[in-house]
């Protein structure tokens, strides 16, 4: 008889924990917060006319465009997309911020997720961090680019 009493809360156990499954919306919210700080993805959209609040000097490869702009606290970030592919988006990035004098102080490059980090050092003394996604993020086959610019110490 104890046999069987431990059989059946066994098996209720068993069926409760599998009846336990998150939603969708659950799943939904755990793949948001997963991409937070990756930043805003663009992927189209029109030129902005807005200033960027950029340093004067700021790399812009000619396949990049700029959508928004806008200052959250001492913070500039704009976003854009370009039409070149992610590898090189992440090399002319680089490059660019060699030839204007910049410090690139951390590059990365992970082209099987998708995604790519220039942070760079201003030789006004701001800084930031161009961020980059690629392959999954946008279906049209651009690259998403979110730069963030901030006042040095």
């Amino acid at each position: 008889m104890l046999k069987i009493v431990i059989g059946v809360l066994a098996a209720a156990a068993l069926l409760t924990a599998s009846g336990c499954g998150k939603s969708k919306a659950e799943k939904q919210k755990e793949a948001a917060a997963a991409q937070s700080g990756r930043g805003t993805i663009t992927c189209e959209g029109s030129a902005t006319s807005a200033k960027t609040g950029l340093p004067a000097d700021f790399p812009q490869p000619d396949a990049v465009t700029y959508v928004k702009a806008q200052q959250k606290g001492p913070t500039n970030v704009v976003d854009g997309y370009s039409t070149e592919s992610l590898e090189g988006m992440y090399i002319e990035y680089k490059d660019r911020f060699k030839e204007a004098g910049y410090t690139v102080e951390f590059s990365e490059l992970e082209k099987d997720r998708g995604d790519s980090e220039v942070a760079y050092k201003a030789k006004n003394g701001t800084s930031g961090i161009v961020a980059l996604r690629g392959g999954s993020a946008c279906a049209n086959g651009n690259v998403s680019v979110h730069i963030t610019n901030r006042p040095g110490d």
